[in-house]
This record gives structure tokens, sequence and C-alpha cells, in this order.
């Protein structure tokens, strides 16, 4: 395998089967990938996860970066052993930006005691649509102030403790009426209406330096009628980065969800996503996709159909979030479930209306 396979390769993260690492998802450590995301079905107890981790860090021959959706609410993979964490509606009622700071803090501490580097938490979707099928009570509030400030908070806890944090679904996924694991939703709103309400938690995030902004597999018709976010050069480079500034890795939504898997090639993706600057892709459940997905895009470059520019500022980027976040595997501590961070929730919970 050359070093274009490798480098592309390691713009993947990937799921997989098994309480331990499966045999597929030690092969694609061994084409280059170095990153992967655990759920519910690689979790049974705080020992396991730290076991299972220790061992994905120990098989890769470089830095290897674990991440896994821990928002609070029912987005929650680690449960057993774990503290449980409020839904960010919860959190957000309180109005209070000290306890969303604490809690971004014990939710760091809980997962760098089982070696995970980067939780894809906040969602900072302002949820302005009550029939919204996937939101909900993921998102802080229906105003994007309390959206901004919660949630800026709770990244400035996460990252303090040595999690890298993940801003989601940009440009934002709050108003829309239909779920984007199921269809390709569509938002018709004006520009100014997206500034006035979609974008600023997401500027604030940037300004707030998280290490990650994940996109919204959502069509934006003032911004760019023919593709959803993830694949739009004019959402990623002329919003996120050119407007807002951001400078961090941006990291694709599941490419399996049907919002894409259902009305676009998987190489149409990737080289649409590539184009538009996605750096790393979230490939969650097949290992044939997976790899089908590696080839597609090294045979991309190779074709000339994507510059090897791209997937060198993409490794550049996704390297400086490694030495930012990525630490070697440690000792199990004894933060999850611990007492200090069950009164936190108790306060928390007592201190919302």
């Amino acid at each position: 395998m050359d070093e274009l396979d490798r480098a592309v390769a390691g713009m993947f993260c990937v799921g997989f089967d098994g309480l331990a690492p499966s045999p597929a998802v030690l092969k694609l450590l061994g084409r280059g990938v170095r990153s992967a995301i655990i759920f519910q079905r690689n979790i049974e107890s705080p020992r396991q996860v730290w076991h299972l981790c220790s061992d994905l860090k120990a098989a890769s021959t470089r830095p290897f970066l674990i991440s896994v959706d821990q928002e609070g609410g029912r987005v929650q993979r680690l449960r057993q052993g774990f503290t449980p964490i409020v839904p960010m509606r919860t959190l957000g009622r309180t109005h209070d930006v000290e306890l969303a700071r604490q809690l971004g803090r014990a939710m760091a501490r809980e997962l760098r005691a089982v070696n995970i580097d980067l939780d894809f938490a906040p969602v900072m979707d302002v949820d302005t649509n009550p029939a919204n099928p996937v939101i909900g009570d993921r998102s802080f509030s229906s105003e994007a102030r309390w959206v901004t400030q919660m949630g800026c908070a709770l990244i400035d806890g996460l990252q303090s403790g040595g999690v890298a944090a993940c801003a989601k679904h940009f440009p934002g996924h709050g108003d829309t009426a239909t779920d984007s694991h199921l269809e390709l939703p569509r938002l018709g709103h004006p520009l100014a209406r997206l500034r006035e309400v979609e974008l600023p938690p997401f500027a604030a995030a940037a300004r707030q330096q998280v290490a990650s902004i994940m996109t919204a597999h959502v069509l934006f018709d003032a911004l760019d009628a023919q593709v959803p976010a993830t694949m739009s050069r004019p959402v990623l480079e002329g919003i996120l980065r050119r407007e807002l500034g951001f400078s961090g890795v941006i990291i694709s939504d599941d490419l399996e969800m049907k919002a894409i898997a259902d009305h676009f090639g998987l190489e149409e993706a990737l080289v649409g996503g590539t184009l538009a600057g996605v750096d790393m892709f979230l490939v969650c459940h097949s290992p044939d996709v997976q790899n089908r997905a590696i080839d597609l895009l090294a045979s991309a470059v190779r074709r000339g159909v994507v510059p090897e520019a791209n997937i060198a500022a993409a490794n550049q980027r996704i390297d400086a979030l490694m030495r930012r976040f990525v630490r070697p595997a440690g000792g199990l501590g004894d933060a999850p479930g611990c007492a200090e961070h069950q009164r936190l929730i108790e306060t928390i919970l007592a201190a919302a209306p």
C-alpha cells in the first residue's frame, strides 16, 4: 500500500461490531485508518470499554483517535456504569452556563478514563420545529442565544478536560420535519433567517476553537439547492471556512445514512464531500462500504478528479486535532459513575424549571 492509500484511509472514522477489536476493523487499521467510533453494540462496562480502546490504540502504528456519541439523554452510548447525563434541553432550561461548563468537564473525565478522545457533542442545532423527529430535546433550546451560550460552555468544559468536542449538525438540523437517517431533508429558509437563527451557534463554536464540526445531510435552498451540506462547497468552504473562520476538522455525518445512501452514489458523496471541504468521513457500519470508500476516493485522486492537495490539507487538520487531543492508553480511573458527577446531575435537575 502506498502513501496515497494511507493518507486517504486516514480520512475515515469507522464503526465495527463486537466488544473487542474485530478482524475487519484491524484490517482497516492496517490500511491506514486512524479513527474509530464506538456504539452501544461495542459497550458492556467501563472496564470493557477501557480494554477495547486500549487495544485499538495498541493495534495502530500511529496515534489513534477514538470517538463516541455521548450527548446525554436519548443519545448516550455509555450507560451501564457511567453517569446518566440529562438531555441537553434540561440543561438548557437552567440558563446556567457554569453548570454547562461543569457538565462538560465531568463528561470529559469519564471519557478520558476509558481512553476516548472525541465526543460527537454538543448538538448546536436550534430546535425551532416542535415536529422535528430527530433533534428535539437533544438541542439546548429553541432560542439561538441559549444554544450558543450553553453549547459553548459545554465545549469549553469538554476541551479543557482533554476531550475534543464536535459541534453538530452544520449549518443546522433544528427546523427540519424529517430525519436524515431516513430521508433527505430540505430547508427553504432565506439566508437572512439562517444568519439570524441557525448559524450563530456554529459561528460562536468556531470562535471557541471547537475541535471539529459535523455536517448535516440536509439541503439548504438558500445556500445550495443541488446537494446537501455534506457535499456543498458553498456551505463548507464558503460559509463555514471563509465566513465563520472555522479552521478545525470538518467531519461528515455517517455516509450510510439514507439521506446520502438513497440519493447519491458512494463515489459521488466522497468526491463531492472532499471537494467541498470534508476532512473526515464517518462510515459507521459495513466493512465492505468502508473498504470500498477508501478505494473509490484513492482512485478519484489518481484520476485527477480530486486534487491530492485536498487529501494533504485534510490530513494536516486531522493531525493538528490529534496532537491536541489524542492520548496513549492510560489507566482506568474512578470517574465513571462517581458520586461527584451524580451530585452534579442532581444539581442540574434541581435548577431546571
